[in-house]
Parts: C-alpha cells; structure tokens; sequence
C-alpha cells in the first residue's frame, strides 16, 4: 500500500459542520418524557445537559414526524407535524431553544424518497384515475401481461426486489373494484416511491425544507439520498436481490500466508482491505440526483448560520460518493467505507486513504462514523469472531461475541475516527459501549426487514433498544424524572444495568468518561481542522495503524503482540481501561488498544 501523506492541501474552512461532532438520537430510543414506554422530544430536552457536558457539538434527530410507524417514522405521513407519541412542534420548538442556547446544534432526517401510504398525497392518488395529476406524483405502472396481449397486467412493472425483502411493486384495487396498477416501493409496501421528475413533488420537498429552515434547524439528514431517480424505462435488473438499506454483499479476499506474524491460533485468517460490491442498480446513484441536490443548495444559501445536508448513500467508488459533496451540493455524506472496513488495520487504513483523497477532490471534509440505527452496533460487530463481518442483525442463535473483547476493540476504534481530520458521528450510546441485543424474542422484533423476509433477515431491532439511565430504575431510567409509566418499547439486555449512564458518571476507565476524554482532546487539539500523515510506524500489513495529526501520534493497534511505543514519545490518552497514572513510561501498547502520542 501507498504511504502518501494524504491530503496537503485541502482547502481551510470555518463553517461549523467542517469538523462537528454529530451525536445521532433515534428519539423512540433516547429518553421517554411523560413514562409511556416510547423516547419522545421531552426527553431529549431533559437530556440536553447531559450532551453538552459529554462535549458533542450537535445532534441529529431520526424522524419525528406524524407517522403510523410501519418503518419506525421513517415512512411519513405528514413532514410538517410531529407524531404525537414524540410531542408536539411546540416541543419541538422548545427542544431546539434549549439545544442553541447550549450551543447545540440541531439536525433533523429528511425522508425525500419516498411517503407514508398514508400520506394525503398517496390515499388521494388510490381514489384518482390511471394518468392523474395525483398519480403523477408517485411511480404507478400498468403491469405486464401475464399472457402476452391479453391485457390482464397481472405481473409486476419490472423484476425489482425491495430492500426490506420481497418484491418492490404491489397492485392497487381501482375505485370499481378492478385490478388496477402497480405502484413502487424500494421500501416497505407502505412507503410508496416518490416520482422526482414530478415538478410539484419537487416544489413540495422545497416547501419542507423551508418550513424546517424557518423554524431554526441547522441542517438535514437526507435519507437514500442515492436512491430519488431512476433510470428512465425502469428496466429489468440482475443485480442483488435485497439489500438492507443498501448496504452491499462485502467482498473478503484472504490474505496470503505469513501476512499477519505471531497470529493467534484461533484467530480468523485476516482479510486484505478491498472494496465493497455495490453492483450498478438503475434505482441507485444515477446521475440525476445531483440536480435535486444543487436546487436544495440553493435553498439553504437563502438562510444565514452555515446550514448544511449531510447525505445517506451508500454509494462506491469513493470518487462517486463525493460527488454528493461539490460546491454546490450537499456538505457532506456519511462514510460507510470506514464503517465497513471493521476491526482490520489494512481495510481501515484503505478507507481512511481512499476517503480522503476523495472528499479534498471536491473541497469537501470527510466523516467518519462506526455505528448507526441502521447497523449491528459495533462492539458486537468487532466481538465476532471475524471482526469485520457485516451482519444484517444477530438472533440467539447465531453466533455470539465476545463483549469484553468487541468493548476493547470498539474503544481503540473511537479514538482512531475522533483523531483523524473532518467530522465525526455518534450513535446513541455508543458512548456508553452499549453492545446490540442479540437475544430479542421474535415476538419483540418490529423491523418490518424481519417480517418482510419472515426472519431470514433479523433486522435492526437490536441496535435500536432504549437506553440505559440509570442501574436501579425500572427500565434501567428510561423513562426520565422518575416518570415511570410503560416498560420501554423494546425490552433491554440485562447487560445493559451495568452500563448505565450512572453507573459511569465519574468512573475513571469507564467508556463515557473515555469518550468524554476523547472529545475534549479532539476539541482542544483542533484534530477535526487538521491534517493526516502516516507515521513511519505505519505498518498495517503488521496491525500496526498510526498517522499524525498535528502533534499528535495516533497508533492503534491491531495485531496479536504488543506494539512499541516509538523512542521519545508518551502516552497522553489511552483506549485502555487503566488509570491515566498508569501511562506514565509506558512503553509498549496492548493489542486491541489505540494511544495518542506526543513527543517528551
């Protein structure tokens, strides 16, 4: 591999999201205001404190909106009103006073792909005629003979999958009671498709974000921001069946022999970094999605305060992705390479690379995140056996990790992503190394990827269980002020007592107090303003990953023995659970452990 020192020029900028630390709330699973079991925006209000001492600069929050909740809110009823079971816009209002005042700023999801069924648009669309303005708005189509000439339009538009499973179309009854059209849905059945060369559904997602801007929100999620257009004719494709949020099939070539000394002997044969396969879809990625994106940058310059879009795409090359982020884009797009490239020093040191290389083409800064509400959190994922593995969810019966191990390996990971230069994201708890429940009764699950695919696909369901508050409270503290109503939606681990918010407060080795370290040196150190270069002791072929950043050596280390600490350094921050006064003249770093360096 390469040794360039990446990148040299990237130009300098001030906008607040440049090298924010972004803290993701799914608000179902944060806190719950008023003790009805579900997280809601009283709750992230009470907890604002809470984020400001963890040291993050600003927060993004999962849909909200007015919903009937087929695919946790992310199917939309109604983008200018909260759902009840989160509040009201005044609590909305309210959330986002305290959040500015505190220095907080606020993010919220963007569902532009597709609607709720229940979405007015859509119940109007069921009661119009075929070739409606009202069916305009969303993608219906006669369906293919069944016999050939007979008119009976009895089999789907095209051979499209759904990404939670099962096919992408389904049939519509006409007002007359006759079988009528079919509508898509590269989702759930209930969340019909948007027609995005419709120019009202153009001027309507403008008119939302305005409503959002107006009200003070500092920027955008864009959900599946890859996947708005599609290529014209909806032909056929080959490609990959289903693809849970568009994550792809990994693609693991194992490395020669001899390329990892002093394996352990039950350890996995490591993997060389390569690339993931994302094969081409004519749903994701085409090119005219950029349009959409340059008409809503010229949206947010209407507002003063350097609001901003961050895209959801999962999208490959790195070259391509940054193509979300030109100039006159969106400003940034999550990295899911990095995410992707799990416990392995020469994957992650590929994706750091490649990243970065990709977003200075473009001005743009990069980010970095290990963990969403989408994903296998990932000290489950670093615990299994093959640390880079991608699971599409954990059942009991599956294979189960190993939790002191993917703890270790997850913190390593936390200052590798906090130390490297652009912007970082938080999941909800992570923080706390709270590990995916993988043992939820079938009966619990709610991811409509499990019913979809009839538990062949567990879903996400275990990432997404309610936090931990506090040890001795039901629902671990859920439910906030003592407010203890119903049990929280999702039934918690009891693993999850011990790593209560409370139960870290103040413990010196603990992960919060850890990520608060983390944070503060980040922020301190202006790591998210600087630069990479890697260090002479770079050796990931060896496990051994370590760049510079400013004055700082990172080096985390990824192999079997321990790795020494380079002549005329010294510990100032470790991984490790050991106290700070142990680092003192240490000389050697632990496996699965990362340190920052600087010179005596």
């Amino acid at each position: 591999m390469s040794n360039p020192d990446v990148p040299a020029d990237r130009p300098a900028r001030s906008e607040w999201w440049t090298d924010a630390v972004v803290y993701q709330i799914y608000p179902r699973s944060f806190a719950d205001g008023n003790g009805d079991g579900m997280g809601d925006l009283r709750g992230v209000t009470d907890r604002l404190p809470y984020l400001q001492q963890l040291g993050v600069d600003a927060l993004w929050l999962s849909p909200f909106y007015k919903s009937p909740q087929a695919d946790a809110g992310y199917d939309v009823a109604d983008y200018r009103h909260v759902d009840p079971l989160f509040g009201s816009l005044e609590d909305f209002d309210a959330m986002l006073q305290e959040a500015h005042q505190r220095g907080l700023k606020v993010i919220v999801d963007l569902v532009p792909n597709h609607t709720s069924d229940e979405h007015v648009w859509f119940q109007e669309a069921l009661a119009a005629a075929p070739g409606s303005p009202e069916r305009g708005r969303y993608i219906f189509r006669q369906g293919k003979d069944e016999v050939p000439g007979s008119g009976d339009g009895d089999r789907a538009p095209n051979n499209w999958k759904s990404i939670f499973g099962g096919p992408a179309w389904s049939r519509i009854t006409e007002a007359d009671g006759s079988p009528g059209e079919w509508y898509l849905h590269l989702f759930d059945t209930k969340q019909p498709d948007l027609n995005w060369e419709n120019t009202e559904v153009q001027e309507e997602m403008r008119s939302v974000l305005r409503f959002w801007l107006d009200r003070g929100a500092d920027g955008f999620r864009v959900d599946v921001a890859h996947g708005l257009v599609k290529e014209p004719g909806l032909p056929d494709w080959e490609g990959v069946a289903a693809m849970v949020e568009g994550t792809p099939e990994v693609r693991r070539e194992p490395s020669p022999p001899g390329d990892a000394p002093g394996a352990h002997p039950d350890a996995v044969e490591p993997h060389r970094a390569v690339s993931p396969v994302y094969p081409p879809s004519p749903f994701f990625d085409q090119d005219g999605v950029h349009d959409i994106y340059r008409d809503w940058n010229r949206v947010l310059a209407e507002y003063d305060g350097d609001r901003m879009m961050v895209a959801e795409a999962w999208v490959e090359p790195a070259e391509r992705l940054a193509r979300y982020t030109r100039p006159d884009e969106m400003q940034q797009a999550f990295n899911f390479d990095f995410l992707l490239a799990g416990w392995d020093a020469e994957r992650m040191a590929v994706a750091i690379e490649a990243s970065l290389e990709a977003a200075a083409s473009v001005g743009a800064p990069c980010t970095w995140v290990l963990s969403n509400h989408d994903t296998v959190r990932h000290p489950t994922r670093f615990g299994l056996k093959d640390p880079t593995t991608f699971p599409k969810g954990i059942a009991s019966e599956d294979e189960q990790p190993d939790s002191a191990l993917g703890l270790a390996r997850a913190r390593a990971a936390t200052l590798i992503s906090m130390a490297l230069p652009g912007s970082a994201y938080l999941y909800q708890g992570e923080e706390l190394g709270l590990p995916e429940h993988t043992t939820l009764p079938a009966e619990a699950r709610q991811d409509p990827t499990f019913h979809r695919t009839r538990g062949a696909e567990i879903g996400r369901d275990g990432c997404r269980v309610p936090l931990p508050w506090t040890q001795d409270a039901p629902g671990y503290g859920f439910a906030v002020s003592g407010n203890t109503g119903a049990a929280p939606w999702l039934p918690q681990p009891e693993s999850f007592g011990p790593l209560a918010a409370d139960q870290q407060d103040g413990v010196e080795g603990s992960t919060l107090e850890l990520y608060r370290a983390v944070l503060a040196f980040r922020s301190a150190r202006k790591l998210g303003r600087g630069s990479l270069a890697w260090a002479e002791v770079h050796a990931p072929e060896s496990g051994v990953l370590a760049f510079h950043n400013g004055e700082v050596l990172v080096l985390g280390n990824f192999g079997f023995a321990s790795a020494p600490v380079p002549e005329g350094y010294s510990v100032v921050l470790s991984s490790a659970p050991e106290p700070s006064s142990d680092w003192s003249g240490l000389d050697e770093v632990p496996v699965d452990c990362t340190v920052y360096l600087t010179r005596d």
